[in-house]
């Protein structure tokens, strides 16, 4: 009877086998956030076909360069061995993967009573790589048949090369246009439909100071449906003076939704006669916003600083895509940037034509892919202190090109998931409140604040992560971050990203959450005058009620 491992060695390769293990077993290991069981599926399938692949190119290259083959014995001796040792470190990973998990979530202070499946996981994981494997065999299959063809009318170099081009040709423009395009497709059809609805409990507002009230430029039902949610559930002169004590402000909030106009320039000049409308630039304070990608605007920077002010503020916003914001970064990118570009550049110009004694305080906050879309305004910090009163930026990505010169450049000796930059004279990075006023040095205004968290994939997944390891898994951890956390090539970069799916499923000051953290970020950029500690611990425990 022919041995288990002859009937694997005729089916699979030796080095592709041993690395898709490997890197199915390091997708089990902790990474920044809890995960499902079943996300840890695909995930240890996509991992192993990515290790097998990496694996059966090493071996091949490898078979090209030294062409001494092992004897019969010794290769059934190898596969024996290697079958034997896989087996049991994939059981013990599976074991340790329960642990690992509730480790990650002990240290974010959540429930450690979890549903984990090591059988589903496993049977899960072999079944979408071996479905995977299969397709690539097929594509090789169909390469392999292409060469056979090409031979037989010119040099079998030229024959080889042009099939191997011509299939990856085929693959690439299949992947790109037919199964990218095609996703982008379903979902830009699911998130038109979802963009046309409304929150529940969300009304057309009454007030003429918000877009979408009686008077306005902009239609209600052309807001989109964050649109809606953000002028619909603008503070109330109530709740503002029972917060202060004093008589307070109508806010005023303009949005320009999609369904006004696709035109980032357009949609910046109607944000701007909005602004003119609703007397925006006659107010104490002017922030300009950035969405994500749906269009959302965290209400806890709106709200947060329209108590602040007793709801003497302007703020004004625009709607770039209605994507989730991970398509939105992977296909709208340029789209944000643009659309923030021509939203700061048109309000700037208007508020330079008022009297230099009477402009608002210019500020800019966004959070997520927002902060991207504004900090795309400007050149670098030098740029962004000129020509704004502050910033405020909440979970940046990677690609922030700002954020990432001052993490990159920053002082010798401090965390770059804590940096300080300049001594910390302009810009300060923060996750717990008390980290703003780290160094004790001058901090003089215009401030820049990012709040970030230890454990944000948003902040911290980047293409890089495939094969350098990266300097937050370096030295002291950052708060909440596993220590069994490692960094494995290619690994690394998929459970981070998978990662994203969690960001806003654990407490606040974790994951992609900050919460009450961003009165704190307002009070150190923006606090106006006679604003207290004691002010911004009653207006943190305001917005943190459910």
């Amino acid at each position: 009877m022919m041995d288990r491992s002859r009937v694997v060695r005729r089916r699979l390769g030796f080095g592709g086998t041993l690395l898709a293990v490997l890197f199915a077993c390091a997708s089990l290991t902790p990474s920044l956030l809890p995960r499902t069981w079943l996300f840890q599926g695909v995930m240890g399938a996509v991992t192993g076909i990515l290790g097998y692949g990496v694996g059966a190119t090493a071996g091949a290259l490898g078979r090209a360069a030294i062409p001494y083959r092992l004897p019969e014995r010794g290769r059934r001796a190898a596969w024996q061995i290697m079958i034997g040792g896989c087996s049991g470190l994939t059981v013990v990973a599976l074991w340790y993967s329960i642990d690992w998990q509730r480790d990650v979530r002990a240290l974010m202070g959540m429930d450690v009573r979890i549903n984990w499946f090591p059988p589903v996981i496993l049977a899960v994981a072999v079944t979408l790589f071996a479905l995977c494997l299969l397709l690539a065999r097929l594509v090789r299959l169909a390469g392999r048949r292409l060469i056979d063809w090409l031979d037989r009318y010119v040099p079998a170099y030229v024959g080889h090369i042009a099939g191997v081009l011509i299939v990856a040709s085929v693959v690439a423009v299949f992947a790109d246009d037919v199964l990218f395009s095609g996703f982008l497709n379903t979902m830009s059809d699911i998130s038109s439909v979802t963009n046309e609805g409304t929150h529940p409990g969300v009304r057309r507002p009454g007030s003429a100071k918000v877009s979408g009230g009686p008077g306005s430029l902009v239609a209600w039902d052309s807001l989109g449906r964050e649109g809606r949610r953000f002028t619909g559930t603008a503070s109330t002169v109530s709740e503002l003076t029972a917060f202060s004590g004093r008589p307070a402000t109508e806010p005023i909030r303009v949005y320009v939704g999609l369904g006004a106009t696709s035109s980032p320039r357009q949609q910046a000049a109607v944000a701007v006669r909005e602004l003119e409308r609703t007397g925006g630039f006659g107010r104490p304070v002017l922030a300009v916003l950035g969405t994500t990608g749906t269009g959302w605007v965290d209400q806890h920077i709106a709200d947060s600083l329209e108590f602040m002010y007793n709801g003497d503020t302007a703020m004004v916003a625009v709607q770039y895509s209605y994507l989730p914001s991970w398509v939105s970064f992977l296909a709208d990118r340029h789209k944000a940037a643009a659309a923030g570009r021509a939203l700061f550049e048109a309000v700037r110009a208007r508020w330079d034509r008022l009297p230099p004694g009477h402009r608002p305080r210019l500020l800019v906050a966004g959070e997520s892919l927002g902060s991207y879309e504004l900090e795309n305004s400007f050149r670098d910090l030098t740029d962004l202190v000129a020509r704004t009163d502050g910033a405020l930026f909440v979970g940046p990505p990677n690609a922030n090109h700002i954020w990432n010169h001052l993490t990159t450049q920053r002082d010798p000796g401090t965390p770059v998931w804590r940096p300080v930059y300049q001594g910390g004279r302009t810009a300060r990075f923060a996750q717990h409140p008390a980290d703003l006023w780290r160094p004790r040095s001058p901090w003089q205004p215009p401030r820049v604040v990012y709040l970030q968290n230890a454990t944000d994939p948003v902040v911290w997944w980047s293409p890089t992560l495939i094969y350098h390891r990266p300097a937050w898994l370096e030295g002291p951890r950052g708060p909440g971050v596993n220590p069994q956390m490692n960094w494995f090539p290619l690994v690394t970069f998929w459970q981070v990203l998978v990662d994203m799916t969690a960001a806003m499923s654990v407490p606040p000051g974790h994951g992609h959450r900050y919460g009450a953290n961003i009165v704190d970020g307002w009070a150190a950029v923006a606090a106006p005058r006679g604003w207290t500690a004691s002010d911004t611990w009653r207006l943190r425990a305001l917005v943190s009620a459910p």
